[in-house]
């Protein structure tokens, strides 16, 4: 979620029904899509990274006898060390410069360039990048990729109308000209009349999510925020042109050293109930009262209050480690109206933070009478019957929960009572579930007006190029067609290091892993993951164009591809910053994007990675549209070096004794199906039957979600690779996406550690 934990899955599928979030409403053509990049042997494939020892300088591997003697933890810190030591060592120094933004990003971005060598993961796609039609209006809800308010909906526009490809084109010019968020509305409003459109008010869509909690701070899943999000408002929250506004909050001052925020509460909102019914007055020490929740289900969302990890609140670790009382926690309630947080140290972001679910107001009383407790009070912690259920919450945003039947619909109503209900332009959101395995079910619905638009899958796009509407000559393609933006998102192929699990930890009846008995295959396949090499060669195997063309089709293949975690223009600097490139000296002019710093790390260790095409988004340059990890020769030149070293520790890797990698599937959900074997193909026929795939079936989405996503531990994660989940941004500041991969950090429990 945002604690963008995301499920590819559950997102792919979103996708299809084109739900408005992320960058679905966003209309601009990403760009350079025609053209992928590095597809099958580009040049440079005569370098393999050698960030391992030479085999003829003798490898050693990790010390398997005594990491097996120690307990998990332990084990996971020696596997994080020895695979991931020297991104941990670059990490904290670009964490450790606090004054200098632009120092700090380019200290990230080589930080990065060590995490993408070390191979523990390849980045795999961001959300968007498909074909659809749609009658929502482009931009009307917030593309800014961290926190939730893209969640919110209520600013978002729905025609009645598909809107035509050439009109969504024109919306886009309009809130690229439009001065503010107020100006966009009244042009766009004006446009859509002009050109015959008329407005609905109701919004309905198909997504794939499964709620587990309506209790936003206790979770850290986009499957649950993404229904909760419209019940409350934040402090702060972007518009539709991404500047940050006052809500709650209608106004803060910042201390001269960077570290008390006070924020003023408007005056007069109140809490309601889901009948709408007048609770208590919304005040400053509803915040205090979310911050004590959070610090109960701090392995929820605790990260991002914590300095390792977070924007560091203070007091707020040392709260959790038992040392202080929580009035020493740096969230006070002034007065009434008066909120003020104290940071350990300066975190520029911070304000971009607040956005997320951990920043939300809680009614004290409501949470009461429902039996919840506090362990900031001394009592032992329970939710009582909090969260459980949409009466269970108070609501101080834009919507009420009208109705929740689970895999079936979730609507919401406006709520009368919200402070700023003159600007909700829908008043009702109704969400209904997809299974997937109804591949025309989003198409269908898009044309017959049930639902607001539909992304093309391979299914409908062949369908929607020779059907056209009733009294047109053109298709439904021709005329509403155009590709969905691609997002901050990036969903990542995870390489198991310690795999404790062959079955699923909930229900060892499912994902049954072949190897399940065989501990000899079980400890070759451990030895080989952590082995560079041998992960590399998996990385430059695995044809990502391929595997996406399965779901958008061969002619948007490269567009959603991802090459990097952090996406490559997600900060730009201000002046001329100079930073350390392996003993150089090397001075980065202003403009320069994370990414070009990144990719000059990259080259100067002799990868083969392309992580950032300047070339790419009409020269503004680009991380994603192109395919900079598949590289046939590289993997081929990688295996052997992991052939011979891995041999030195006696293990055995050819054709005769393979590698078996265990992955998963979906049965009737034929794009996961299809992405897949395409996998398997992928990776058996580069590698030459070196490494096998085992594709281990599940019989629905959500037992699948037990082998790699629901797993709050790297031990409970059921696979050697997952393809399966993803991260986006919590705020703007690159820590936001490498922080999870420090040690202890959450994405960790990906490549089987902490």
């Amino acid at each position: 979620m945002k604690k963008k934990f995301l499920s590819l899955v559950l997102a792919l599928m979103m996708l299809l029904s084109l739900v408005a979030c992320g960058g679905n409403n966003n209309t601009d053509t990403p760009a350079n899509t025609d053209t992928p990049t590095n597809t099958d042997t580009p040049a440079n494939t005569d370098t393999p990274s050698d960030a391992d020892e030479p085999a003829d300088a003798g490898y050693t591997g990790p010390d398997w006898e005594a990491i097996d003697a120690m307990d998990y933890d332990d084990q996971s810190d020696a596997l994080y060390d020895w695979n991931l030591g020297e991104f941990a060592d670059a990490y904290a120094a670009a964490k450790s410069e606090l004054d200098d933004m632009d120092k700090r990003s380019a200290l990230m971005a080589i930080a990065e360039a060590k995490l993408l060598e070390s191979g523990v993961f390849l980045p795999v796609r961001s959300n968007g990048g498909s074909f659809a039609m749609n009658r929502v209006v482009p931009r009307s809800v917030t593309t800014t990729d961290w926190g939730l308010d893209e969640y919110k909906w209520y600013t978002v526009l729905v025609a009645n109308e598909l809107l035509k490809s050439e009109d969504r084109d024109a919306i886009t010019a309009i809130w690229s000209e439009a001065a503010d968020a107020e100006t966009y509305f009244t042009n766009v409003r004006q446009f859509l009349a002009d050109n015959g459109y008329t407005l609905q008010d109701t919004y309905n869509f198909l997504q794939s999510y499964d709620l587990e909690t309506w209790d936003m701070m206790a979770t850290s899943y986009t499957s649950d925020s993404y229904f909760v999000a419209p019940t409350y408002s934040g402090l702060l929250e972007y518009d539709v042109k991404n500047i940050q506004q006052p809500a709650l909050a209608e106004s803060y001052e910042v201390s001269p050293d960077g570290t008390v925020y006070t924020f003023h509460i408007r005056d007069g909102v109140y809490w309601v109930d889901q009948q709408g019914r007048q609770l208590e007055q919304v005040t400053a020490n509803d915040w205090v009262t979310g911050m004590m929740h959070v610090a109960d289900n701090n392995d929820a969302l605790g990260y991002l209050m914590s300095s390792d990890g977070g924007v560091g609140i203070k007091n707020y670790d040392a709260f959790i480690n038992g040392e202080v009382t929580f009035d020493q926690v740096g969230v006070k309630a002034i007065d009434e109206l008066t909120l003020e947080y104290t940071l350990e140290q300066k975190f520029p972001a911070f304000t971009t933070a607040l956005g997320y679910a951990c920043f939300a107001p809680l009614n004290y009383s409501f949470y009461k009478s429902q039996g919840g407790t506090f362990s900031a009070e001394g009592d032992e912690y329970t939710a009582g019957n909090y969260g459980t259920s949409p009466s269970t919450i108070a609501y101080c945003g834009p919507y009420l929960v009208t109705n929740f039947t689970p895999q079936n619909i979730t609507a919401y109503a406006a709520n009368p009572s919200y402070w700023n209900a003159d600007a909700v332009n829908t008043h009702t959101v109704n969400i209904y579930y997809y299974d997937g395995t109804d591949a025309m079910r989003p198409y269908n619905e898009a044309k017959a007006g049930t639902i607001a638009g539909a992304g093309f899958n391979a299914s409908s796009l062949v369908v929607a190029k020779e059907e056209s509407p009733e009294g047109e000559t053109a298709s439904y393609f021709d005329l509403y067609h155009y590709n969905s933006a691609t997002d901050s998102t990036c969903f990542c192929g995870w390489m198991n290091l310690n795999r404790q699990a062959f079955a699923n930890f909930n229900d060892a009846t499912q994902g049954i892993s072949p190897k399940a008995d065989d501990l000899d295959a079980q400890a070759r396949t451990r030895a080989a993951m952590n082995n560079q090499h041998f992960r590399l060669a998996l990385a430059y195997a695995f044809d990502r164009g391929s595997f996406n063309a399965q779901r958008s089709g061969e002619d948007l293949k490269y567009t959603a591809l991802a090459n990097s975690y952090v996406p490559g223009t997600f900060y730009q600097l201000l002046a001329d910053t100079t930073v350390d490139i392996n003993g150089t000296a090397t001075t980065f002019p202003a403009g320069t994007y994370y990414g070009a710093i990144r990719q000059a790390q990259l080259e100067a260790d002799g990868s083969t990675i392309k992580a950032w095409d300047p070339t790419a988004d009409g020269g503004a340059g680009s991380s994603g549209g192109f395919d900079g990890w598949y590289n046939a020769s590289a993997a081929k030149a990688e295996l052997e070096l992991a052939i011979a070293e891995l041999a030195e520790v006696g293990v055995e890797i050819s054709a005769e004794n393979p590698i078996a990698i265990d992955t998963f599937y979906q049965l009737g959900y034929d794009v996961g199906t299809n992405e897949k074997n395409t996998f398997k193909q992928s990776i058996e026929g580069v590698l030459e039957g070196n490494v096998v795939v085992n594709l281990v079936a599940y019989p629905d989405s959500q037992t699948m979600q037990y082998a790699y996503y629901r797993n709050s531990t790297g031990a409970e994660a059921n696979f050697d690779f997952s393809d399966g989940s993803g991260w986006g941004p919590d705020y703007g500041d690159p820590q936001t996406y490498l922080d999870t991969i420090q040690a202890y950090g959450y994405m960790c429990k990906n490549i089987g550690l902490y």
